[in-house]
């Protein structure tokens, strides 16, 4: 059995966690009037919200090509691989996992095991990350699917947006009218209801920045403070990194038994919430699927989340 993991970049995994994991990506398209960015390759970080601030025309996003898509699999089956674990960005957002369920279906040369974050960015990045350290362990893949399924029954995310124009916009909102003629001063914080459709939903307001970030705060810590096993916790931005690095700051110094660790909301996101977004996505340590030798552990069952937002 030879296992490939393949995700798309809205996970914005850095070059040495793809290389490190043995994790594969294909970018993300972002339509931008007449001209086609592909995600971190022709457009970076920085480059695009400084675009994005400046730009009449706003952008669009797409889905990773078919055509790379069945071109990575004939790559895998030429390497002769197996099985590929496809890692998608959530289908609450894309319809990108139905596509790659429609080519799992007529694959007949390799296993091909479509598997729904229901989340995105940090979120997609901890399915991978764990899929290729349980290859990298010897899992085989009934294992490997299994624990992708308990991590997702761990996960949750909060985050805040400067105002919600990008979402309404694009159609990314599943709440967006019970927020209409409420967005000036407001700061809305937002969660993907992981567990099950994996949509993004509004479920506060607050008039303050300060308020908003300790509402968050608030609901990360009555989440987290009953569980049974070891979170780890990322927070990324939209291009702010002095806010991350406060909020790093300040979540380290609160919860000094938890793991924190950083990220970013890149183009292909970044089109959906614009500059200025704070995010955290918090889930069981991937340390703790494997024992003090490194080895997988058989049978976890971890408790699902039990999100009221």
């Amino acid at each position: 059995m030879k296992i490939a993991v393949l995700t798309d970049s809205s996970a914005y995994l850095t070059k040495e966690q793809q290389e490190k994991y043995q994790i594969d990506v294909l970018p993300i398209p972002i339509i931008w009037g007449k001209k086609v960015y592909h995600d971190l390759v022709d457009i970076g970080y920085e480059e695009f919200y400084q675009k994005l601030n400046t730009a009449k025309e706003l952008p669009t996003t797409s889905q990773p090509s078919i055509g790379d898509l069945k071109q990575k699999i004939d790559e895998y089956v030429a390497a002769g691989y197996t099985d590929v674990i496809v890692i998608t960005l959530s289908s609450g957002i894309s319809s990108y996992f139905s596509t790659v369920q429609s080519v799992a279906a007529e694959e007949d040369r390799i296993k091909v095991h479509p598997f729904d974050s229901k989340i995105t960015c940090a979120g997609e990045a901890d399915y991978a990350m764990l899929a290729g350290r349980l290859i990298e362990a010897g899992a085989d893949i009934d294992l490997i699917m299994h624990d992708l399924k308990d991590l997702q029954k761990t996960m949750d995310v909060r985050f805040m947006v400067d105002d919600l124009s990008h979402l309404k916009r694009t159609g990314r909102l599943s709440n967006a009218a019970s927020f209409v003629g409420t967005l000036f001063k407001i700061k809305p914080i937002l969660s993907m209801d992981v567990q099950n459709e994996g949509k993004i939903s509004a479920i506060a307001k607050e008039r303050q920045y300060k308020r908003a970030y300790r509402h968050v705060q608030n609901d990360f810590d009555n989440l987290t403070k009953n569980l049974s096993y070891k979170i780890q916790d990322t927070i990324f931005d939209s291009l702010d990194p002095e806010k991350k690095q406060a909020w790093l700051d300040d979540y380290r110094a609160k919860f000094p038994k938890y793991k924190f660790d950083t990220s970013i909301i890149g183009p292909v996101v970044g089109v959906h919430v614009g500059q200025g977004t704070m995010s955290m996505i918090w889930c069981r340590d991937l340390d703790t699927y494997f024992d003090e030798n490194g080895r997988p552990i058989e049978g976890i069952e971890s408790k699902v989340v039990e999100d009221p937002a």
